[in-house]
C-alpha cells in the first residue's frame, strides 16, 4: 500500500516529491541528479510538447537538431556566456574504454584522450552559431527562425525532480535577423506565446516582464521572463526570452550580405521552456488528494468506471462504456476505460482522483435502467447525475469548464498573495509568509544582492507594462521611478 501523500501546510517539498510519486510521474535516477520520467510523465510532456510546437510553426518556426557534444573552445568565444556556463558544464575527455589488466573492469583507456574537449551541451548558442555561419551569406537568407527538442546536461549539486536535474528536457529557439527591432519583435513575440500557453493550456497566469542585468542570460542584452507563482508563494519562472543583439554573431564571425550591398553582423534570439512546466503544473493545481491536471494537457482527460455485481451485469456496463468511449474518442477526447478485474470501483476512483484525470464518467446497473452516468470533476470533487444523451456536449462542456476553473482559481489565489510594500519591515514580513511584493529599488545590483541575501527574495521581473511611479528604495532609500516584483523562487 501507497503511503498517504504528505499535507502541503505539513511539508510543501515532500508534498510536491509524494505527489511525483504516487502519480506516477517520475522517480530519481541512478544516475546522481537525473530522473527517469515514467510514461503517464511522459505523455504529460508529449502534450506540452505538441502544443507548442504548434504555435511555434504557425509563427514560421522550423525544427532542426544540432549536436550534443560542442567543442570547448566554443565557449571560450563569448566572454559572458562561458562566465555564465563554466561551473555546470559536464565535460567529454576521452572516447574509448579498455579491460583493466588488475581486474575484470573497464578503465579509460589514456591513450584515447581527445586533441579538444566537448562540453555536453548546457545550451546551444555557441554550436549553432558556428553553423549558422555556413547557412547565412545574404539578407535573403534571414529571418532565419529554427526551434529543436533536445536534451541539456547542467551540473547542478541540488536536483528537484522536473524542477531541477542535472539532465532535462526542453526546447529551445535560435533565430537569427537583418535588424535589431526584427530581432527584439522576435523576443517579444515568444514570451507572448509562452504566455499564452501557460494561462490557455496550463492554466496558470503569469506575468511578463524583463529580467534585471544582474539576472540576465549570460551573453544576451536583454531577457524576457514569465513568472507564475506557486501555491507555496513562491515564484517559478516559467519561460524566458533573449535578445542576444550581435553578441554571438560577432563571437563566430557572422555576417550578411544586406540590402545595400554591405557586411554586417547578424541580430539573434533565444528561447526555451523545459520539463520544469511540468513541476509549475503540479505546484500551482494539485491538492492533498493528488495530482490535478488541467484538462487541454492531461493524457486522460475523461475515466470510464465501471460498477457491477454479476457477470451479467458486468457484460452490459461495458458495452455501453465502450459505446461512450468510442464516441469520445471520435470527438478528439483522451478518454480511458479502466475495465481491469483486480480492483473494486473504489479503488479505482482514488487511483485515477490521484492521477489527476480531469472528470470521471461511473456507470453502474441502475444508471442503464435509468439512461443515466454520473458526472464527477477533479478539480471541485462535484458529482451530478446526467442523462446519456449528448453525453459529447456534456463532456466537452465540463472540460471546458473546469479548465476556466483552474485558471480562474490560481488567479485569485495569486491575487490574495500579492502586496505593496513602502517600508523594510512590510517588505520583510511579506517575502518572509511567501507572497509576491512589488516594491522600489534603486536600480544596482548591489541592492539588489544585497536584499537578496538580507531575503532570500530575488527581482523577479521589471514589468513589461512598467508604470512611472516616484519612491524610494526598500532598502537603501535612494530615488526610484517604478516598482519591481520581489519574490523568493524555485
Amino acid at each position: 500500500m501507497k503511503k498517504a501523500i504528505t499535507p502541503r501546510n505539513e511539508d510543501y517539498s515532500q508534498w510536491y516529491l509524494d505527489i511525483i510519486e504516487h502519480a506516477n510521474l517520475a522517480e530519481n535516477s541512478v544516475v546522481r541528479g537525473c530522473m527517469v520520467i515514467k510514461p503517464y510523465g511522459f505523455s504529460l510532456w508529449e502534450n506540452i510538447q505538441s502544443a507548442l510546437d504548434k504555435m511555434f510553426k504557425d509563427t514560421g518556426h522550423t525544427n532542426a537538431y544540432f549536436p550534443i557534444f560542442i567543442p570547448k573552445s566554443f565557449f571560450s568565444r563569448e566572454a559572458e556566456h562561458v562566465e555564465g556556463f563554466a561551473s555546470e558544464c559536464a565535460i567529454v575527455t576521452h572516447y574509448r574504454l579498455k579491460k583493466d589488466p588488475n581486474s575484470r573492469g573497464l578503465i579509460v583507456d589514456e591513450d584515447a584522450k581527445l586533441e579538444e574537449e566537448l562540453v555536453v551541451r548546457p545550451t546551444s548558442e555557441t554550436i549553432i552559431w558556428s553553423t549558422y555561419k555556413n547557412w547565412i551569406q545574404s539578407y535573403r537568407d534571414l529571418p532565419l527562425l529554427i526551434n529543436q527538442w533536445a536534451n541539456v546536461v547542467r551540473w547542478e549539486m541540488r536536483t528537484r525532480l522536473f524542477l531541477r536535474t542535472t539532465e532535462f528536457l526542453w526546447q529551445e529557439g535560435h533565430t537569427a535577423h537583418a535588424t535589431r527591432q526584427e530581432a527584439i519583435e522576435e523576443a517579444e513575440r515568444m514570451l507572448n506565446i509562452y504566455a499564452k500557453f501557460a494561462e490557455d493550456y496550463m492554466a496558470i497566469p503569469v506575468i511578463k516582464g524583463i529580467k534585471t542585468a544582474n539576472e540576465r542570460f549570460a551573453g544576451a542584452e536583454e531577457t524576457y521572463c514569465i513568472e507564475a507563482m506557486m501555491q507555496d508563494g513562491k515564484a517559478l519562472q516559467a519561460g524566458t526570452s533573449h535578445f542576444l543583439g550581435q553578441n554571438f554573431a560577432k563571437a563566430f564571425d557572422v555576417k550578411f550580405l544586406n540590402r545595400n550591398n554591405e557586411l554586417e553582423y547578424v541580430w539573434a534570439t533565444s528561447w526555451g521552456v523545459s520539463t520544469r512546466l511540468i513541476g509549475a503544473i503540479i505546484m500551482t493545481h494539485s491538492d492533498d488528494k493528488g495530482l490535478v491536471l488541467p484538462p487541454r494537457l492531461a493524457p486522460t482527460q475523461v475515466i470510464l468506471i465501471p460498477i457491477f455485481k454479476t457477470e451479467e451485469e458486468k457484460s452490459l456496463v461495458l458495452e455501453k462504456l465502450n459505446n461512450i468511449k468510442n464516441q469520445l474518442l471520435n470527438n478528439n477526447i483522451r478518454v480511458k476505460l479502466d475495465d481491469s478485474d483486480d480492483n473494486s470501483p473504489g479503488w479505482k476512483f482514488a487511483e485515477w482522483e490521484m492521477r489527476g484525470v480531469p472528470l470521471r464518467l461511473a456507470l453502474g446497473p441502475k444508471d442503464l435502467a435509468n439512461n443515466t452516468i454520473e458526472f464527477a470533476r477533479r478539480d471541485t470533487g462535484e458529482k451530478q447525475i446526467f442523462s446519456q444523451e449528448n453525453i459529447v456536449e456534456n463532456v466537452k462542456n465540463y472540460l471546458e469548464n473546469i479548465q476556466q476553473n483552474l485558471y480562474n482559481k490560481a488567479l485569485a489565489f495569486r491575487e490574495t498573495r500579492t502586496y505593496y510594500a513602502d517600508n523594510w519591515d512590510e517588505f520583510v514580513e511579506k517575502i518572509e509568509n511567501g507572497n509576491f511584493v512589488w516594491a522600489h529599488w534603486d536600480g544596482t545590483t548591489e541592492t539588489e544582492l544585497k536584499i537578496k541575501e538580507l531575503t532570500k527574495a530575488t527581482i523577479r521581473l521589471i514589468p513589461l507594462d512598467v508604470k512611472s511611479e516616484n519612491g524610494t528604495c526598500i532598502l537603501t532609500g535612494n530615488p526610484s521611478k517604478h516598482r519591481v516584483l520581489f519574490a523568493r523562487a524555485y
